[in-house]
Formats: C-alpha cells, sequence, structure tokens
C-alpha cells in the first residue's frame, strides 16, 4: 500500500460553478502548510475564491501558495500562531483587507498517542487551543464580516473525522477536540439563521504526515508492527481498504462551502469508507 502524501493534480480538483466563487471573496484554511489544509486551500483557490493560507511552517506555506499559483488561482500565506489571539486578530485583519470574507476551513490540527492516565497535560492544553479554542476564535472573529458582506451570508467548514464518531485507544484528546468541533458546527449553524452555515467534515485516515507520524507510535504502544497499524487499526474498519488522498477531502468543503450545500446546515459530511458503520458492528474491538 502506497502511503506517501500524493502530489495534488489539477484533474482532481473538484471545480464548481458558484456566482460566490471570485476573488472578491476571501476564503480562510488554516493547516494550509500541508495535508488537507494544503489541499483545500489549493482547491480553493483553483476554484476563483482569494485563498488566504494560515500555518506557522512559512516553508510549506509558501510551497501551498506556490501549487495554488500554478493551478491558475490566488493565494496569500500568512504565517500564523493559532495559539497566539493577536496574530490570529492580525491575519482576520489582513484577510478582511483582500475582499469579503466568506469561508472559513478550520482544519489545522496534530495528533498525540498516549492513554489519558499517561497523557501529557501540557500536551493535552496544547491540543485543546489549537483544535477546539483556534477554531472557536476564529469563527469568532469572522461571522461578523460574513454579516457585514453583500448578502450577509458565509460557511464556516470544520475538519472532524471518524474520531467525531467513534472513540478509539490512546487517542482520548483527539477524540475530545472532534466531538467538540461538531458541537462547534452545530452551534454555529443553529445561530446563522440558515445565512450563515456551518458544516463539518468526517473522514478516516487520509495521507498525511499527521496520519504517518501515527504509525511508530501505534505500533509501539499496541506491540504490533508498522505493516500491522496500516491493515489491521488504520484500514481495518474501512470496507475500501486505501487511505483517501487529501484532495479529496478538500473537495468536500468546496462543496460545502458551494450553492449546492444550501441546506448543509450543522451537518457533518461523513465520508469515512464505511468505518464508523463497520465499528458499531463489531464487538470485539481492541
Amino acid at each position: 500500500m502506497d502511503i506517501n502524501e500524493p502530489e495534488i493534480r489539477k484533474n482532481e480538483i473538484l471545480f464548481l460553478e458558484d456566482d460566490h466563487f471570485s476573488p472578491e471573496n476571501v476564503c480562510i484554511v488554516t493547516g494550509a502548510a500541508g495535508g488537507i489544509g494544503r489541499a483545500t486551500a489549493v482547491a480553493a483557490a483553483a476554484n476563483g475564491l482569494m485563498t488566504v493560507g494560515l500555518d506557522v511552517d512559512e516553508e510549506g506555506g509558501e510551497a501551498t501558495r506556490q501549487m495554488a499559483r500554478d493551478m491558475g488561482g490566488q493565494m496569500i500565506f500568512l504565517k500564523t500562531d493559532l495559539c497566539a489571539d493577536d496574530q490570529v486578530e492580525k491575519a482576520v485583519e489582513e484577510a478582511a483587507g483582500l475582499g469579503s470574507i466568506k469561508y472559513v476551513a478550520n482544519i489545522a490540527g496534530i495528533q498525540h498517542i498516549d492513554s489519558v492516565e499517561n497523557f501529557p497535560m501540557e500536551q493535552y492544553d496544547y491540543m485543546m487551543r489549537l483544535m477546539l479554542r483556534a477554531p472557536f476564535f476564529l469563527s469568532k472573529l469572522t461571522i461578523p464580516h460574513m454579516k457585514k458582506s453583500a448578502d450577509g451570508t458565509g460557511a464556516i467548514g470544520n475538519m472532524a473525522s471518524v474520531h467525531a464518531h467513534i472513540c478509539t485507544i490512546n487517542k482520548p484528546v483527539y477524540n475530545i477536540t472532534k466531538f467538540g468541533l461538531r458541537a462547534l458546527t452545530q452551534s454555529i449553524a443553529a445561530e446563522g439563521d440558515g445565512k450563515i452555515r456551518s458544516f463539518s467534515v468526517s473522514t478516516g485516515f487520509v495521507k498525511t504526515a499527521l496520519a504517518l507520524k501515527q504509525i511508530p507510535a501505534q505500533a509501539e504502544q499496541r506491540g504490533i508492527t508498522p505493516d500491522e497499524v496500516v491493515r489491521d487499526v488504520m484500514m481495518g474498519f474501512s470496507r475500501i481498504k486505501e487511505m483517501m488522498n487529501p484532495i479529496e477531502v478538500g473537495n468536500l468543503f468546496v462543496l460545502g462551502f458551494s450553492r449546492f450545500a444550501r441546506y448543509l446546515i450543522g451537518g457533518d459530511l461523513l465520508f469515512d469508507g464505511g468505518m464508523v458503520l463497520t465499528y458499531a458492528e463489531k464487538k470485539n474491538w481492541q
């Protein structure tokens, strides 16, 4: 199984006709330096949106910006620590100077493999701040801009996971943050009066550095080989035995932002290869 992060090809991007998909409208994407964040930024830019990528990784972010431009899109990258309120505020201010903020994709995240009893609290605090507080704060800052736009509409997409539906061992904080993002999604949607929409995206394992880095830790925790982690743990419950490509997830954000998703209000796009369904059917999960 090839688990290297794949290149983004133009013929794999979902292109949709939408009057709001224009350079006058801004899409902010966090975690834009790689993986799903990179793919989403590239897909948004390719669809005509002025895309603003946020990440602490400047080199990776600039590479994403170049990819977006190679696809014919417009994108800028702003080095931003999502855990620093002043930097997030500055990024939103700069994004607002480029056009009307219409879309936000909260994607940035990390993983730490450990049991509840052994979990380092400093890591707990960091993950909660990056993966729950930052999306909340960015939503808080951008919703007023969406309301002030010409038609008062906008959409916020949050990167959840199958771990927003099921909890697996040694990922307690990841589980908590992903369940929390679904709650944030529904809270935004409930207050949005159908004009400010919010949705979450839940996938299984995707070919990203985040997923690949889990393999050694999972192998050590479970006492199995890295190959067994991929085959039996990561893809064991998926009925499609292949990880998703990042651009396939980026396309879900494009769909969720588009006019074709006007009834997607607080909903979750569960594209998991059947993992949640299969998990629910098994009684011997370890």
